[in-house]
């Protein structure tokens, strides 16, 4: 039997109110697709294990992983996070990090692992938001750094907004570099610090992202030299993204993922990669966008 290395939290979808503008389905979709496309084969895929509570608690304070669990968040935290509180978004939520950390895992072994689910950057120590309740790549990272299995982590974060939970989180972390590659005129509007940032305007297409990607990804390797990277890829760069305001083509998103693949294979580095945001109005276009990104990935 071949040794899964695409993980997959779909079963564990949580219950939302009709009209909600989060696409839960996409992810049961692109598991349909990866099949159905021949990019991937069912053998090669398994669902993760659920995150512990020694998990989290290398990144999430007690007080907070303790009123998710318990269904205690104030009503104004449940409204930043955007989810409605259920056992189901809890079970999801841990089972999210275990397979960013399960993917990153089958990266040190195999040289990249997949999460068709995580990257959850806007989830912060003590707080979440923008659909994000556990930062599923600052916990990986996190537990992995304990084992002794790596020691510098590079996280490139290509989904259109800023990841601004993972970099308050490695904030005067020198063991981890965070790029970022976001609109300026998007959410957060408070935008965090990170180690490099690629801050674009709205409208920003193919060519000019591609450049400043690749200039800003050869400097974010040279920097940091290491022994993992977590790739955030994100659909929501898209066109047609309905939160996006970038205009990348699809064509130019699947280079995008050619550009950062290429760029970790040629040092070298293995990595984990997470879907992250994707908000178009056709469902297809987002789930035919992190296709692409699978399928770069396994080459």
């Amino acid at each position: 039997m071949v040794n899964p290395f695409i993980f997959y939290s779909d079963p564990f979808v949580l219950p939302l109110p009709e009209g909600h503008r989060f696409p839960m389905a996409k992810y049961a979709r692109l598991r349909e697709r990866l099949v159905e496309s021949g990019v991937a084969s069912a053998e090669v895929m398994a669902p993760p294990p659920a995150a512990t509570d020694a998990m989290l608690g290398l990144v999430h304070t007690e007080a907070y992983r303790n009123a998710v669990t318990g269904g205690r968040l104030p009503r104004v935290m449940m409204r930043r996070i955007g989810f409605p509180w259920s056992p189901e978004m809890v079970e999801r939520s841990r089972r999210s990090v275990g397979g960013t950390l399960a993917a990153a895992r089958a990266a040190l072994r195999r040289g990249a692992g997949i999460n068709l689910a995580g990257g959850t950057h806007h989830a912060f120590a003590d707080r979440g938001e923008g659909y994000c309740v556990f930062n599923d790549v600052a916990v990986a990272v996190r537990v992995l750094q304990g084992e002794g299995q790596i020691g510098r982590a590079l996280i490139v974060d290509c989904d259109v907004h800023q990841g601004n939970g993972t970099a308050r989180i490695f904030a005067d972390d020198r063991s981890v570099f965070t790029f970022d590659v976001f609109c300026e005129a998007n959410f957060p509007f408070e935008k965090e610090p990170c180690d490099l940032a690629v801050s674009l305007r709205a409208d920003t297409g193919d060519d000019e992202y591609l450049a400043r990607l690749a200039e800003g990804l050869a400097d974010a390797i040279g920097r940091t030299q290491p022994d993992l990277a977590c790739y955030v890829s994100g659909a929501d760069p898209f066109e047609g993204d309905a939160l996006g305001r970038l205009a990348l083509t699809r064509k130019g998103l699947a280079e995008r993922d050619r550009v950062v693949m290429d760029g970790l294979r040629r040092a070298g580095i293995p990595a984990v990669v997470v879907m992250a945001g994707g908000y178009a109005a056709n469902l297809e276009d987002t789930v035919s966008i992190h296709l692409q990104t699978v399928a770069e990935v396994l080459g």
